[in-house]
Parts: C-alpha cells; sequence; structure tokens
C-alpha cells in the first residue's frame, strides 16, 4: 500500500500532535490550539477571523452574536442582569433536578421528606438554601432588569414586543416561585398559598371565581390535588413556558441589538445592529471570558451567602385547622396583601393588579416620546420613580406592621416565639434557657446572678429585657392595658423536655383584670433543634419526633 509523503515524512510525536489539533478543532467547532494560545494572549484574529467559526458549528454559540458595540459591554450599561436572571433559572434548574429525587408531592410524605433531605441526605440542607435562595435572587434581577430597560428607554422601538415578553417572563417568574412556595408542605407555605388562591374566588362571575379557584386548589381546600397541582406547574409547566417565551424574548434581543447608551444616538434612531468595525468587541474570547469571570464571582458569593448567612424557613407541618398569627404572602407580593387590607378581594385581587399587568405591558405605546435621554423624559422617568414608591409602601402596608395587631398580650408573645419564623427563644436553644421563674415588673434575677448571666449567657439576659420592653411599650400605647405583670416560667416538665410559660396580667380601661397564658414544650433532643439552631422546631415537640 502506498503511503502519502506526508504521513511518511513525519514522526510520531508529529502525528500525535496533529490528531490532538484536529482532535481540539472539533471540539471547540472551529478553533485551533494555536488559534486558542492567541485568544489567551490577547492577541487579534487573523483575516478572515477564524473565532467566527463557532458561531456558525457550534450548538450553544450559534445563538449568540458574533461580536457587541463596544458601549453595551460596559459592565453598567446592562449590569449583566439579563445574563443573570437566565443563569440563575439555570441554577434552579439544577438545584430543583436534585430536590426533586428527594420529594414526593404528597401531604403524606412532603413534610417528612423535607426533614429527611435536611438532616440525612449528603448537602441536601446547601442545596434546598441554594434553591430558595436563586428563587428569591431571580426575582430580585428580573425586576431590576426591567427597572434598567424603563430608565434607559430600551423598551421603545423597535423593541416594543421584546418589552412584552419581558412582562411575560416577570409574571412567570413570579408564579414560578409562588408556586414552588407550597411544596415545603409547612404553615408558613399552607396558609399564604391558601390565601393566595381565595383570590381567584373573586373573579367575575362568580361561577368562573369559584372555577378557577377549584381548579388551582382541587378542593374546596388545598390538599393533596391542589399540592400535585401545584408541584406539576413548578416543576413542568411553567418552566416549559417560560423557556419557550425566553428564547422568544432572546431572539428578538439579539435580533435588533441591546439598545446604546441614549447619548450615543441620535433622536429617534437606533443604531444598535449597527456596529463599526472599529467599534466592535468579538465574543470570542473578549465578552466570553467577561462573562464567566463574572458568574464564576456571582456563584461564589452564592455558596458563600448560603453558607453562612442565608437559610430557607421550615415551619411545623401545615395544619388546616390552625391559622398562624399574622401569616403573610412570600415578599413579592406584599404589596397584594397590602391592598387587600384596604380593599375587597374584587378590587385588590382582580381588578387593580390585572389594571397594573395592562399598564406595565402597555408602556411602550402610552409613551410616545421619541427620546431616550433622560433629560427629555421627565415625565416617564418621575412617574416610574412614583410607581415604585407607591409599590414599596403597599409592601409595607402587607406586613403585619400596618392594620393588624392582636391583644397586647399575644403580641408580646408571638414577638418573643413567633409561631413562624425564628425569635429570640428559638435562637437561644434549649440549654441556654434556665429553670425558674422570672418577673419582669421586679427584679428579673438577684445582682450577683444576672451579673453571672451577662457573662455566660447573655441571650437570656437580653430575652428577659425584651419581655420587659415590650410590656413597657403596650403599656404606653393601649389604655386597655394597664399595670400590666410579665412572668416567664421555664421548668423541666419531663427529663429533656421543658415547658415555657408565659403570663401576662394587667387591668384593662375600667380597672377589670386581664390574664394571658401560654405554654410551648421543648425537647432537647428535637432533631430540628440539634440540626438548625431552634429556628424550625415543632411548638409541642414530642420525644418520638425527634426520632
Amino acid at each position: 500500500m502506498a503511503v502519502q509523503p506526508e504521513v511518511k515524512n513525519k514522526t510520531l510525536l508529529e502525528t500525535a500532535l496533529g490528531l490532538a489539533d484536529d482532535t481540539f478543532t472539533r471540539i471547540t467547532a472551529g478553533i485551533s490550539a494555536g488559534e486558542f494560545r492567541r485568544m489567551l494572549r490577547g492577541e487579534a484574529p487573523g483575516k478572515p477571523n477564524p473565532r467566527l467559526k463557532p458561531h456558525t458549528e457550534a450548538f450553544l454559540l450559534h445563538i449568540k452574536p458574533t461580536y457587541y458595540h463596544e458601549s453595551v459591554t460596559r459592565f453598567t450599561h446592562t449590569f449583566r442582569l439579563g445574563l443573570l436572571s437566565t443563569y440563575l433559572f439555570f441554577v434552579e434548574t439544577i438545584t430543583g433536578l436534585f430536590l426533586m429525587i428527594w420529594y414526593a408531592p404528597s401531604p403524606d410524605r412532603a413534610y417528612t421528606d423535607m426533614t429527611r433531605l435536611l438532616s440525612n441526605v449528603p448537602f441536601g440542607q446547601f442545596m434546598r438554601d441554594l434553591h430558595r435562595l436563586g428563587a428569591e435572587m431571580m426575582i430580585v434581577v428580573v425586576v431590576a432588569h426591567m427597572v434598567r430597560t424603563y430608565l434607559t428607554g430600551s423598551y421603545k422601538p423597535p423593541r416594543q414586543f421584546t418589552w412584552f415578553t419581558g412582562v411575560l417572563l416577570l409574571v412567570m417568574t413570579l408564579f414560578l416561585s409562588f408556586s414552588g412556595y407550597l411544596l415545603p408542605w409547612d404553615q408558613l407555605a399552607f396558609w399564604a398559598v391558601t390565601i393566595g388562591t381565595s383570590m381567584a374566588d373573586a373573579v367575575p362571575p362568580q361561577i368562573v371565581g369559584a372555577t378557577v379557584n377549584l381548579l388551582a386548589r382541587g378542593a374546596p381546600d388545598i390538599s393533596a390535588n391542589g399540592l400535585l397541582r401545584f408541584y406539576l406547574l413548578h416543576v413542568f409547566f411553567l418552566p416549559l413556558l417560560l423557556i419557550l417565551f425566553f428564547f422568544v424574548h432572546y431572539y428578538k434581543v439579539v435580533h435588533f441589538g441591546i439598545s446604546l447608551p441614549a447619548q450615543e444616538e441620535e433622536v429617534g434612531q437606533d443604531t444598535a445592529s449597527k456596529v463599526p468595525a472599529d467599534r466592535r468587541v468579538y465574543y470570542l474570547p473578549d465578552v466570553l471570558l467577561d462573562e464567566t469571570m463574572f458568574l464564576i464571582g456571582f456563584t461564589a458569593l452564592m455558596i458563600v451567602l448560603t453558607v453562612f448567612f442565608f437559610q430557607a424557613p421550615l415551619e411545623s407541618i401545615a395544619n388546616p385547622q390552625s391559622t398562624p398569627l399574622h401569616t403573610v404572602a412570600p415578599w413579592y407580593f406584599y404589596w397584594l396583601q397590602g391592598l387587600l387590607k384596604i380593599a375587597n378581594k374584587m378590587v385588590a385581587g382582580v381588578i387593580l393588579p390585572g389594571v397594573l399587568l395592562g399598564l406595565l405591558a402597555g408602556i411602550p405605546y402610552l409613551d410616545p416620546n421619541p427620546s431616550r435621554r433622560g433629560k427629555d423624559r421627565r415625565v416617564a422617568i418621575i412617574s416610574g420613580i412614583i410607581a415604585g414608591v407607591v409599590m414599596i409602601i403597599w409592601s409595607w402596608m402587607g406586613t403585619p406592621y400596618y392594620a393588624v395587631r392582636a391583644a397586647p398580650a399575644t403580641e408580646i408573645v408571638q414577638e418573643l416565639i413567633p409561631e413562624e419564623g425564628a425569635g429570640l427563644v428559638r435562637e437561644l436553644g434549649y440549654a441556654r434557657l434556665p429553670n425558674g421563674i422570672y418577673d419582669t415588673t421586679k427584679e428579673m434575677l438577684p445582682e450577683a446572678t444576672l451579673a453571672d448571666y451577662e457573662k455566660t449567657n447573655p441571650g437570656f439576659v437580653e430575652l428577659l429585657h425584651e419581655f420587659k420592653s415590650l410590656t413597657a411599650e403596650f403599656d404606653k400605647e393601649d389604655k386597655d392595658f394597664n399595670e400590666p405583670q410579665s412572668i416567664l416560667t421555664i421548668s423541666q416538665e419531663q427529663p429533656h423536655l421543658k415547658r415555657i410559660q408565659w403570663t401576662i396580667t394587667w387591668k384593662d380601661a375600667k380597672g377589670k383584670d386581664g390574664k394571658f397564658t401560654r405554654s410551648f414544650f421543648i425537647h432537647e433532643d428535637s432533631m430540628y433543634w440539634e440540626q438548625y439552631g431552634l429556628r424550625d422546631f415543632s411548638y409541642l415537640s414530642k420525644p418520638e419526633k425527634a426520632k
């Protein structure tokens, strides 16, 4: 068999290097090893530019522009918010797939699976916390992305439909997070979703509202059918819908280009897709390297926040017979809960949100001003700022601090050991709650003992002072809460089981006596207590629950 001269003259090493270079070029869809080294050294590409070939050959890069205008690559122009929202959806997908392995959408299994995930699955708590943090960040980033687009006037022609798809993606992001809110099947999630779905009842006519509510819950009250429906919405229907509209949105962004800073264009013109040769920044390697380093840094930040600062809450198991005090919606729906405090469900839950959504989607058509420059858009910018302030006020109204208040004694105990969330008692833990009777209206502890506690157990002293100050605060504010006496009793009910009893007495405006007593039982070996610093224990933890 004849041997080709060029093969006959090559050494074994040269042949191996040639095969390696050919393999590398195939993997990179057109970038040779030598060209890759020149890219890393920051050298300019040759002519014709070999770095453009992956954009036609590679599966992923073919949807990316080959080059950008140098003005839009500056971090302060877009803050990479569009990229970041896409990346967070990717993070949610990966962490969500991990959580799906250990979860069954059934009321009999859901809460048990969550506790098992947190206590027995390697990196289970980390993955759940990362998933929850990613969901919250995704909402913040998508909202910030739309605010940036609005303030720079980037919704103006020819990007009206791009803005509309962005509004749809915002709505899907909100409901994607809300649909996952129920899955832990704890009190916080159950009652927040119950209140949220009840607004569907207000949709006119009555038969339509009742039908929508029934379809959402799967029954008159949320139960197994409702949990399964929310699970399917969260892991299947909404993600597919979001992916579909994401690609439509992204196609429009690539088609029209990222809008340039307004001062670089004539009023009414759009030159983002016409990039002069001397102002091009090629995706390979410059933009790719910038985006990669940015995402690496952001991933590191998420990991640090998850490990050291953020913990996804898990309250006691859902109980349809007991409504927690001050039940609140997810923070991104506080504004809606605030509206419900000042208007009926029809107005606050259906009409007004519908009008607001319509106004948001119609912004490109409500603002005919052709200029994107800030000095020419004072009305639009001031209107946007006012709308943002109003949303913040409505959100504050949605918290328990506005127009919702129980009896003073109930509020005092709720502040110290809330039905949802942490509170000073949970943060202390079993070992730092010493047995005894502590009357905060007198000397709480002997002076010598108090000094010892301030050295060895300052948290407990803080608890007593907070108990005393809250009692005094309500004494000043409420005319039916006079001469209060507050006593905290901690006793050893059984081995390894303590009773925490709050007793508050007072006189009302007519001089009649009032008394409030509430007890909590806390077990030393409670699984929640041991693993999560007492933030997630059941209020009536029994020894057998810790097994």
